[in-house]
């Protein structure tokens, strides 16, 4: 029997990122300082944009206010239209920090026992300018005085911290943090984790190959690789001092927590009236040409109002859930994860992390990193209770017990289960190692 041939036609659906999708999903999850610059740079290769630092451009269209916040205490309608602060750049000269202060205040804002803050601090300080941890755990030991599995548990935290992928000690280990705080996909970790030589080189066949997926997939995969900061630390540089700028504010007025969208944190950006003449006067390949320009500033600008839309869903829903913490204080944060965001928004976790990382909410307590207002929980009989919380009050317990017969950890998860606190003696020993407390053994005085 001769070989036959037939041709059949296979449906699939993939997700192709165009130029269009990829700018809307690098623009979403930069903050205010990195957006400016990118509209700055944006500015200088597109004739057909300028930027407005100074006011609204009333030819381009406003952004579409947000009418359906999660409560009606949060509707962002109910803030006037001129923001607290008159002048941006007065409200930037206030909040210039330098790296080391950032990452300190944040630490401050952490229930760490006075040695672990102590042990931070020798952390921090060993961090170079670009956000890089140039020291060993062995040698930051030796220096502090400090147990090297103190400083190992300390290091850990220091790089859950703002920015992302602060405190990695090398290039891998920095890009995979912000991947992962992304909730990036498997394929993006495995360019990271595997084939980083590779694509510094363009081998993308061979990349596909062994990884066993589209060609296409993997160059999609390149350019959010790509749009990861290799150096998290440098807007803080100690030559350059960073910026905090609140890309949201919160505040209060009376039993009402109201959201605004920090307008004079991004420049503007308006149509140049002479190219926009020239578009209709010119000849037919200045016309074609400027006629592809003013698509991609309108594409930039959507991008924007999705940015602004998007930032102040998935900030209303967080708000929503965290009232407490802006009333009674930072330490007040229930437990609230980025899967439950995304599920009652009908968001993707990818969307809602960008739409948080590296951004900051202006409080009455102050300016803080929005993933703050994240926290994993622990179960009670009748609500969920942040870990925070938890170890709070094994912390409490401990300080409290008799010192010659200290609180083993089973008696501890016992006192929290008749407080209704479903904790396992396991859990109890990881809290209590993690604030840094010696075993019952060990604390048990004469």
């Amino acid at each position: 029997m001769k070989p036959g041939y037939s041709l059949q036609l296979l449906q699939s659906q993939r997700l192709s990122l165009t130029p269009e999708l990829r700018q809307a999903i690098m623009v979403l999850q930069m903050n205010a300082l990195e957006l400016t610059e990118f509209l700055r740079a944006q500015a200088e290769d597109n004739p057909l944009l300028e930027v407005n630092e100074d006011s609204w451009d009333e030819s381009l269209p406003e952004p579409e206010i947000l009418q359906e916040p999660s409560d009606p205490a949060l509707d962002e309608s109910y803030f006037p239209q001129e923001p607290r602060y008159s002048d941006a750049r007065e409200r930037l000269t206030e909040t210039r920090i330098s790296l080391r202060q950032h990452l300190m205040s944040q630490l401050g804002l952490m229930p760490l026992t006075e040695k672990e803050y102590d042990a931070c601090e020798f952390v921090v300080g060993n961090i170079d300018d670009n956000g890089y941890l140039v020291a060993s755990e062995e040698e930051i030991a030796i220096s502090s005085g400090f147990p090297v599995s103190l400083i190992s548990k300390v290091s850990e935290i220091v790089r859950t911290l703002d920015p992302s992928g602060v405190g990695a000690r090398n290039l891998k280990e920095c890009l995979l943090i912000q991947a992962k705080d992304r909730a990036e996909s498997p394929l993006v970790l495995a360019l990271i984790e595997r084939h980083l030589e590779d694509l510094g080189a363009g081998r993308y066949k061979k990349i596909a190959k062994e990884e066993n997926v589209p060609l296409k997939d993997v160059l999609a995969a390149r350019e959010v690789v790509l749009s990861l900061d290799p150096k998290p630390g440098s807007r803080f540089s100690t030559q350059k001092p960073g910026y905090v700028v609140p890309d949201v504010y919160v505040e209060r007025e009376g039993d009402r927590l109201l959201v605004r969208y920090n307008e004079k944190a991004v420049p503007r950006v308006r149509y140049n009236a002479y190219y926009m003449r020239l578009l209709e006067s010119g000849d037919a390949d200045t016309r074609a040409y400027l006629a592809d320009r003013l698509r991609r500033a309108k594409a930039l600008v959507g991008s924007i109002q999705e940015r602004r839309a998007t930032m102040l869903r998935v900030m209303n829903c967080l708000i929503s859930h965290q009232k407490r913490f802006f009333t009674e204080g930072p330490l007040q944060v229930r437990p609230l994860t980025l899967r439950e965001i995304a599920s009652e928004l009908s968001m993707h976790e990818s969307t809602v992390s960008r739409s948080l990382s590296n951004k900051f909410i202006g409080t009455p307590f102050g300016t803080f990193p929005c993933k703050m207002l994240l926290s994993s929980r622990v179960q009670s009989n009748g609500e969920d209770i942040s870990q925070h919380a938890v170890k709070k009050l094994v912390q409490e317990m401990v300080m409290a017990e008799d010192p010659r017969n200290p609180l083993s950890d089973q008696q501890i998860a016992e006192n929290l289960s008749r407080l209704g606190l479903k904790v396992a003696r396991r859990t109890v020993a990881k809290y209590r190692a993690m604030l840094g407390i010696q075993p019952s053994n060990r604390r048990r005085k004469a």
